[in-house]
């Protein structure tokens, strides 16, 4: 929803509109990897990583994040949004392959600094909030990244009532 409204404010033809189906793609994505993310950050990674809050303890958790959590959010989260568009496995497969590299290396910009607050001075119980509140600003750039004008992937008419 921030994502879309951001985007028709900045429209100066006023051509974008809200897409309702679009907000309900995404809002199942995020009932499908929620908790996935609440189970690794409350559990796996203290259990792959353990150790008291430490900057050395923290780094090597950034360092698990980054090599396990982050490619399979990010593939998670292309190949979900191509399935709940109705573009069958290949489709998905596709944009994973076309999307992944850039979101991921992004990816490596934002969330080690955030995860190393995370993991160094906040208590296991206060870090699925922390990162839920970091996750909102990441999926507005993750829903407009994805739906970024492009031949290859653009929703026709047809696409969206699905």
């Amino acid at each position: 929803v921030i994502t879309q409204q951001v985007e028709m404010a900045m429209d100066e033809d006023r051509t974008q509109k809200f897409n309702p189906k679009r907000t309900e793609r995404m809002f199942l994505i995020g009932l499908f990897l929620g908790p996935f993310g609440h189970l690794w950050y409350t559990r796996f990674v203290e259990k792959l990583v353990p150790g008291a809050p430490s900057t050395t303890t923290a780094l090597k958790k950034i360092l698990a994040d980054q090599i396990i959590a982050g490619p399979f959010f990010c593939s998670a989260f292309f190949f979900g949004m191509g399935l709940l568009e109705g573009r069958g496995t290949s489709g998905a497969v596709a944009e994973v392959k076309d999307k992944f590299l850039t979101v991921y290396l992004i990816d490596w910009c934002l969330w080690p600094p955030a995860q190393f607050i995370n993991f160094r001075f906040l208590p296991v119980e206060y870090r699925v909030i922390y990162v839920a509140c970091i996750t909102l600003c990441w999926n507005v750039f993750l829903s407009y990244f994805k739906h970024m004008d492009s031949p290859k992937y653009q929703n026709t008419e047809e696409q969206i009532k699905k």
